[in-house]
């Protein structure tokens, strides 16, 4: 006869044996094989008449649901799905080694991706904990122009030619992937998306059971989303304070960081969050998160050359996203331009495709803190980017409200289209970097481009310095600053700096290792190239 304490030993061995076989498992992929062609598409009409007026192709292999018979063999299997994606036609899940040898033998799984142990997803949220107060913002539909008080992004990006021509974002539905939105309903300048029901739906990835998405708090970082979606849309009537662009804009939130800990179960809740917004037909997502290293362990973070934007699998999802899909994808270019070991992007802003946003101080140069383009991509990192002292998950907002006005004036054009207009409209193009992109968007310039007017600003123009020439002086009036990048190439930056003009220009010396340079002043842009001396 077993006693008590006997059986209690049992129970205490047994449970120590689980959880030591639970310790042994590890995060994968499950990839199935097919689906069933004659099932349902899981997108909304909304989505398929986003993609008629797009041109693109309404029915896509990738919006059929999972064959159900598949999830449910591996649940009867003893293994539970975590997260389901119709876009990879996979699910994730845990998996020890016998589960792995288990799965490998079912004739619908035709691969099995590892996510820890290749470092397939790994992340350092740039998020930014110590937001500060960020000024607040106006009412729009009022115009009231001669008092509008704004911050100094707002002014960066020529907000009153959006509020000449009424833009506002009315019309525009965007998504928000984030780390939660605490204290939005009682925020006073967030107020009118609560009284207007401009809140179309929210989920919370990280606890499903979550009922009050805006009263339950749980970390420090569920004031993030909060803040992020104050510098989309938010708004003060009675201070005639104004925030963000999209004030009339209506938004689908999600939240998929748990704040609490690192753990790749977050990129699989970001995963979730894009297919369910694009169901939804939502054409503009905002995430101010990112993915690269920092995980508690540390064989799960990325290396740097796997900011390539086709290593992670939410890379993969945000091409899908935005090659596929249609979608705006703006994303915070990361906050870690003065981590010497890192300093690059992080994914998945590092996509060919994906808006990434650097941020800016008050002269247009990078913030320290703002992450760089990777010297190994072909195509431009960061796209573009805009003023933020609080990092850049609050720069890549104020694009998406620029976007979301863009969008509403010209609802036809897609994303490539906007993406272009956006980077032409920036103030170094084209000759943009990999410090802040093509540079500051301009309201005025976007509206001309969209329209296709021309443009009456002033072209950059390039100077050639000569082989034997050791200077140049670039004319600028008396006590003017200039911003100026000392490059290796075309657009890899190996310094940046201010330079006050003494006399009625200002001189750059020849340096052997600078073969280009751009000068960016009040009045133009100058990109000189240095010829290389004569052998």
């Amino acid at each position: 006869m077993i006693r008590f304490n006997q059986i209690f030993s049992i129970f205490i061995l047994l449970s120590a044996f689980v959880l030591k076989a639970e310790a042994q498992q590890s995060k994968y992929w499950v990839v199935f094989t097919d689906k069933e062609v004659n099932a349902e598409p899981a997108i909304s009409e909304k989505c398929k008449e986003n993609r008629r007026m797009l041109g693109l192709v309404e029915n896509q292999f990738s919006d059929l649901p999972l064959t159900k018979k598949y999830t449910t063999d591996l649940e009867k299997s003893g293994i539970q799905p975590l997260v389901k994606s119709k876009w990879l036609n996979a699910v994730s899940a845990n998996l020890s080694d016998a589960q792995i040898e288990k799965v490998k033998r079912f004739d619908f799984v035709k691969e099995i991706i590892p996510i820890e142990s290749q470092a397939v997803l790994a992340n350092i949220k740039h998020i930014n904990k110590n937001v500060g107060k960020v000024s607040n913002l106006a009412d729009v539909e009022k115009q009231q122009n001669d008092d509008l008080r704004v911050d100094f992004a707002m002014k960066q990006i020529g907000i009153e030619h959006f509020l000449d021509a009424g833009l506002n974002g009315k019309g525009v539905t965007i998504g928000v992937i984030d780390a939660g939105f605490f204290g939005a309903n009682d925020t006073q300048t967030l107020k009118h998306l609560f009284e207007r029901k401009q809140i179309l739906g929210v989920k919370d990835y990280v606890n499903p059971k979550k009922k009050d998405y805006f009263g339950e708090r749980e970390s420090a970082s569920d004031f993030h989303g909060t803040e992020v979606l104050n510098a989309i849309t938010g708004r003060n009537f009675k201070e005639n304070f104004q925030i963000g662009l999209a004030t009339n804009a209506n938004f689908y939130l999600a939240r998929t960081d748990s704040g609490n800990k690192e753990f790749r179960g977050e990129e699989d809740n970001w995963m979730a969050a894009m297919e369910w917004m694009d169901s939804l037909g939502v054409r503009l997502i905002n995430t101010s998160l990112g993915y690269a290293k920092g995980f508690s362990n540390p064989k799960e973070s990325y290396t740097p050359e796997q900011m390539d934007g086709k290593t992670s699998v939410i890379a993969r999802a945000a091409k899908m996203a935005v090659d596929e899909k249609g979608i705006v994808l703006v994303v915070s270019a990361g906050n870690e331009g003065d981590d010497s070991s890192w300093r690059i992007i992080s994914t998945p802003a590092d996509v060919d495709g994906v808006i990434a946003i650097g941020a800016t101080n008050e002269l247009g140069m990078k913030m320290g803190y703002s992450s760089i383009g990777p010297e190994f991509l072909t195509y431009m990192k960061p796209n573009v980017s805009c003023f933020s002292l609080f990092g850049t998950s609050l720069a890549a907002p104020v694009i998406t409200g620029f976007v979301a006005c863009i969008m509403q004036a010209f609802p036809n054009l897609n994303n490539k289209e906007i993406r272009t207009i956006l980077e032409k409209s920036a103030n170094l193009y084209p000759y943009g970097n990999n410090f802040i992109g093509y540079g500051v968007p301009s309201a005025k310039k976007a509206l001309k481009l969209a329209a296709k007017r021309p443009l009456s600003e002033v072209e950059p123009r390039i100077i050639e310095v000569a082989e034997n020439e050791k200077q140049v002086e670039i004319p600028m009036p008396v006590g003017e600053i200039a911003v100026v990048f000392h490059k290796k190439n075309a657009t890899h930056v190996i310094t940046q700096e201010s330079v006050k003009a003494k006399y009625n220009f200002i001189p750059l010396k020849r340096n052997p290792s600078v073969k280009q340079t751009t000068v960016m002043t009040r009045e133009e842009v100058v990109e000189v190239i240095w010829k290389p001396p004569n052998p």
